[in-house]
C-alpha cells in the first residue's frame, strides 16, 4: 500500500458522516480552529471506521459470492473496476459535500446559539468556512500517519512469511508495529515529554508572581518565624500565603476587630516527601496558634499547588480572620497532566494531608476544637475527598466540606451520582435526600431539598457545561445519563450523545474549560461565599452578608488581576 493511494470509497462515506457529527453543539461554545481540528480527528476516525467496515463486509460476502457462477462474478468484477466504483464515488462524494456543506450552516447556528446561555455575544459566522480547510489539513496528517504504520506493518509481515505462514506473518506484524507504537507514544516519548515538562514547569515554580513579597505576618508561612522558608513554597505557595487579607481588610467587613489570618503551606521543595510536608504542616499549625481558631479548613490543591483565592479569602471575611488554612503542594505540573499522569500524587497528598491534621486536632479537648472544614476544587477535589469512606465518614470526620468541579474519576462523587435519589438528575442529583451531601449547579440549589440538613454539611459544586464533571472515557461508546435527561440550563437542549464524537468533542471542551464566563464551565467565581455560607456560616450571617461578600470578593480579585 502507498501513502499517496486512493481514498477508500467506504471510508469516504464514514467519514463525511464523522464530519457532520463533529458539528454538532457539545457543552462550550468553539471557535472555527478548534472546530476545525475536532472535525479534522473525527473525520479520519470515521475514515478508518470505515475502512474496516468495508473490509469486514467483503470478508462476509466472499462466501456468498462463491455461489454465482465464474462468468458472472468476473463479468462484475469488471464493470466495478471499470465504471462502477468511479460512479458510486461521485454519487458518495456529491453527497458527503452536500451534507457537509449542509451540517456546516447547521453546525455554526448551533454554535452561535450556545453563547447567549452564557451571556456572551455571538461571533461572526463567516469565521467559520475555515472549519473544512482545517479539518482537511488535520485530516491527511493523521491519515498518513495511519498508513505509514499500515505500511511497516507490510513490510514487516513480508519479512516475517519466509519463516512463517503469510497469515500468521500478516497479524504478528500488525500486533508488533501497534505494539511498538504504543510504546513510543507511551512509553519512550511520553517519558521524554513528562520529564522536559516536569522540568520546564519546576522552572516555573521558582518564579514569583509580580508584586508577590515575603509576608510580614508571623500568622503566615514564609512569614517571621515560620518553619518553612518562603522560597520554598513555590509560586502557588508564595502567592497563596501573599494573597491573604489585611487585618484592616477584614474588620472593615465585618464592622468589628478582626484578627490576622492563618495561612500555613508546604511546598515540593519544603520537605522531600508527602508524609514530610503534612508533618511540616501541623507543626505550622501549631506555631501560628491554628487550632485555637473558629475554623480551620484543608484544602487539597490543583496540579501546580494553586489555591483559589475567593475560596480561600471567603472564609476569612466570614469570620473576621479568626480561621487557619492549610494546604500543601504535590506537583509541579498542571491539574490535566497531573491526573492523566499522576494521580497517585493527587490522592496521597489529600490523604496524608487531612489524616495528620485530623490526629492532631483529635486530640484536642471536644470543646476546644476549632470546626474542621474541607476544601478541593477541579483536580484537589478528586484528592480532597480519597481521604474519606464515604458520606458517614465525612459527616463524622469534618464539620463540613465544599467540592467544587470535581472530575468524574472522583471516588465519592461517582458513588453518590450513581446512588442518587430515585427521579433525580445526574446533572443534580440528590443523595439520600440531602441528609449530608448535596450538590448545586448554582448557589440557589443549595435551598433545595427542603429536608433538614444536620450536622455536617457536604456541597458539590457542578455546572452542568463544566467538561471537568463530565469528561469520561465512557463517552467513547457509552451514553450519559446526562445526555438522557433534561440538560442543564446552561447547555442546548437539542446536544445529542454520538459514539466516539461525544468524546472528542467534550475532550476539546476540555482545553477551554476556564475561559467561560463565571458560572459556567469550569469557572465558578462568584460561588465560594454562598457555597459557604450554607456549609458553614458564622452565628448571624444571613443572604445580604453574602451578596456583600461576593461583590467585596469580585472587586478583590479584579484589583489583584
Amino acid at each position: 500500500m502507498r501513502l499517496g493511494a486512493a481514498l477508500d470509497t467506504a471510508g469516504i462515506l464514514f467519514a463525511a458522516i464523522f464530519f457532520c457529527l463533529s458539528l454538532t453543539p457539545s457543552l462550550l461554545p468553539r471557535s472555527w480552529p478548534l472546530q476545525g481540528i475536532i472535525a479534522g480527528v473525527l473525520t479520519v476516525t470515521g475514515y478508518l471506521a470505515g475502512v474496516t467496515a468495508g473490509a469486514l463486509a467483503r470478508r462476509s460476502a466472499a462466501p456468498v459470492a462463491r455461489w454465482c457462477p465464474e462468468a458472472r462474478r468476473e463479468r462484475w468484477r469488471e464493470g466495478w473496476r471499470r465504471t462502477g466504483r468511479r460512479r458510486v464515488r461521485r454519487l458518495v462524494a456529491t453527497f458527503g459535500c452536500g451534507l457537509g456543506a449542509a451540517s456546516l450552516v447547521l453546525g455554526v447556528r448551533a454554535q452561535r446559539a450556545i453563547y447567549p446561555l452564557m451571556g456572551l455575544r455571538p461571533p461572526e459566522r463567516l469565521g467559520y468556512l475555515g472549519v473544512p480547510f482545517v479539518a482537511a489539513a488535520v485530516f491527511l496528517l493523521l491519515l498518513a500517519a495511519a498508513r505509514a504504520l499500515r505500511v511497516a506493518a507490510r513490510a514487516l509481515g513480508g519479512v516475517l512469511g519466509r519463516w512463517i505462514p503469510a497469515t500468521a506473518a500478516r497479524l504478528a506484524a500488525g500486533l508488533g508495529v501497534g505494539v511498538l507504537a504504543v510504546l513510543l507514544t507511551d512509553g519512550i516519548l511520553t517519558e521524554a515529554l513528562l520529564r522536559g515538562a516536569d522540568n520546564s514547569f519546576a522552572a516555573i515554580n521558582s518564579e514569583t508572581a509580580p508584586g508577590t513579597s515575603p509576608p510580614r505576618s508571623a500568622t503566615v508561612s514564609g512569614g517571621p518565624s515560620s518553619l518553612v522558608s518562603f522560597a520554598s513554597l513555590g509560586l502557588e505557595g508564595r502567592a497563596f500565603v501573599a494573597g491573604a487579607p489585611a487585618v484592616g481588610e477584614l474588620s472593615g467587613f465585618t464592622g468589628r476587630p478582626a484578627l490576622p489570618p492563618v495561612r500555613v503551606y508546604a511546598g515540593l521543595d519544603s520537605a522531600a516527601t508527602a508524609r514530610e510536608r503534612a508533618a511540616l504542616a501541623v507543626r505550622e499549625l501549631d506555631r501560628t496558634g491554628a487550632f485555637r481558631r473558629a475554623v480551620l479548613c484543608v484544602i487539597t490543591t490543583t496540579g501546580t499547588g494553586w489555591v483559589d483565592p475567593q475560596a480561600a479569602a471567603a472564609l476569612e471575611f466570614m469570620y473576621g480572620g479568626d480561621t487557619a488554612l492549610v494546604s500543601m503542594q504535590y506537583s509541579y505540573l498542571p491539574s490535566w497532566l497531573s491526573f492523566l499522569v499522576d494521580r497517585e500524587r493527587v490522592t496521597a497528598a489529600g490523604r496524608e494531608l487531612f489524616g495528620q491534621v485530623y490526629a492532631r486536632w483529635a486530640r484536642l479537648p471536644a470543646g476546644h476544637r476549632p470546626r474542621l472544614l474541607v476544601f478541593g476544587e477541579s483536580l484537589g477535589a478528586f484528592g480532597a475527598e480519597s481521604a474519606f469512606r464515604d458520606d458517614r465518614d465525612l459527616r463524622e470526620r469534618t464539620g463540613g466540606a465544599l467540592f467544587v468541579g470535581p472530575p468524574d474519576s472522583s471516588p465519592l462523587w461517582r458513588r453518590f451520582v450513581d446512588d442518587r435519589d430515585p427521579g433525580s438528575r445526574e446533572v443534580l442529583p440528590v443523595y439520600r435526600d440531602g441528609e449530608t451531601v448535596r450538590f448545586a449547579n448554582g448557589p440557589t440549589d443549595l435551598a433545595a431539598p427542603a429536608s433538614a440538613w444536620a450536622g455536617s454539611r457536604v456541597v458539590y459544586l457542578q455546572h452542568p457545561s463544566d467538561p471537568i464533571v463530565w469528561w469520561t472515557p465512557r463517552l467513547v461508546l457509552g451514553r450519559p445519563d446526562w445526555l438522557e435527561e433534561r440538560r442543564g440550563d446552561d447547555v442546548l437542549p437539542w446536544i445529542r450523545w454520538y459514539p466516539f464524537v461525544t468524546f472528542w468533542q467534550v475532550t476539546a471542551d476540555l482545553v477551554f474549560s476556564l475561559d467561560a464566563p463565571p458560572g459556567h464551565g469550569h469557572d465558578y467565581d462568584g460561588e465560594m461565599a454562598a457555597a459557604w455560607a450554607r456549609i458553614a456560616p458564622p452565628d448571624g450571617w444571613d443572604d445580604a452578608r453574602t451578596t456583600a461578600l461576593t461583590t467585596l470578593l469580585s472587586r478583590r480579585e479584579a484589583g489583584s488581576g
